[in-house]
């Protein structure tokens, strides 16, 4: 079990540093589904910070197991939520989220059932 909660959290951290990076950056990637949703461009440094905050924690997770949790909590809530707005304005073109938040998903999974089981 210890393999692929490691693995999956490896993955998911580094998903989400890259997108992190990606709204740090202003990478055209994530300004444009910032626009089609009707997020401002202000926005990006905070959702930048939440995805980096989230890797970090994730990451912290092997040696503070309750941080990890939390962090993978909080990065499905964060894929919900980009999934809700891309809903919201009727956009069903939601592979990117939700190939994002079935990871966060998985990676919570793995975590609860290593640490708890």
């Amino acid at each position: 079990m210890f393999a692929l909660y490691a693995t999956l959290t490896m993955i998911t951290a580094a998903g989400m540093a890259t997108g992190a990076w990606m709204n740090f950056v202003h990478h055209p990637i994530p300004v444009a589904a910032a626009k089609q949703v009707g997020i401002p461009q202000t926005w990006a440094l905070p959702l930048g910070g939440l995805l980096a905050a989230g890797a970090l924690g994730l990451l912290a997770g092997f040696v503070i197991p309750p941080l990890g949790v939390a962090a993978a909590i909080g990065l499905v809530l964060y894929f919900v939520g980009a999934v809700i707005a891309h809903l919201r304005i009727g956009d069903f073109h939601l592979a990117p989220a939700t190939v994002f938040l079935t990871l966060t998903i998985a990676t919570l999974t793995a975590t609860l059932a290593y640490r708890i089981g």
